[in-house]
């Protein structure tokens, strides 16, 4: 789960559900990705947030990212269309210098004709994991999901073993994130990838 407060629809967000629910999210730090965006593209003044709007999880993404380019002083629109609407709506993003593409099913599963879209048009795409980064983005900042994998298989351990109060474990997150890169469309793009990011991997290499 992305964001369990989303989920469960719980206001009062403390960190553990105070149900019989608990476990790892695999929400990489969104303040660390803003702060990709600028280090990658310092001149950008406008961003355009793209995510299908069915899902709860990709809102609350996108909400968080705003404030944090609030803060830098940068301007931004949200493009949230349905399925049916998505690539038209796609078409449209003539107004961005970068797009951002946060963790999204729908996104993930349709990165070939965003890629198809917005690459020959230039415009770079952050992306919220490594699998919509693969797909179109230009960098993304990744988590492991075994770690995630393995934490949960901790807590759960924990539980049936030692007997811990399921409704009082906090939510855990990864232990690490890495700052990754598309080398392809990098090359394409023309963009020059600072020290501290690592390629991501594709079936050719």
């Amino acid at each position: 789960v992305t964001d369990y407060a989303t989920a469960l629809e719980i206001s009062d967000w403390s960190g553990t559900t105070g149900r019989n629910i608990s476990g790892t999210s695999d929400l990489a730090p969104l303040d660390q990705q803003e702060d990709m965006l600028v280090e990658l593209y310092p001149d950008a003044k406008h961003v355009a947030i793209l995510y299908c709007s069915a899902e709860a999880n990709s809102k609350y993404q996108a909400t968080e990212f705003e404030k944090y380019l609030d803060e830098d002083g940068i301007s931004y629109k949200e493009y949230a269309p349905s399925m049916p609407e998505m690539f038209e709506e796609t078409r449209k993003i003539e107004y961005a210098d970068v797009i951002y593409v946060p963790t999204d099913n729908t996104m993930a599963q349709n990165t070939e004709a965003i890629n198809n879209i917005a690459l020959p048009a230039g415009t770079p795409i952050i992306a919220g994991e490594e699998g919509i980064c693969k797909g179109c983005g230009v960098a993304t900042l990744s988590i492991s999901y075994y770690d995630i994998g393995k934490k949960a298989g901790e807590m759960a351990y924990d539980i049936l073993v030692n007997g811990a109060d399921i409704t009082t474990m906090k939510i855990e997150t990864a232990p690490n994130v890495t700052k990754e890169y598309n080398k392809d469309i990098c090359d394409e793009l023309g963009i020059e990838v600072p020290d501290g990011y690592e390629a991501i991997e594709t079936e050719e290499t």
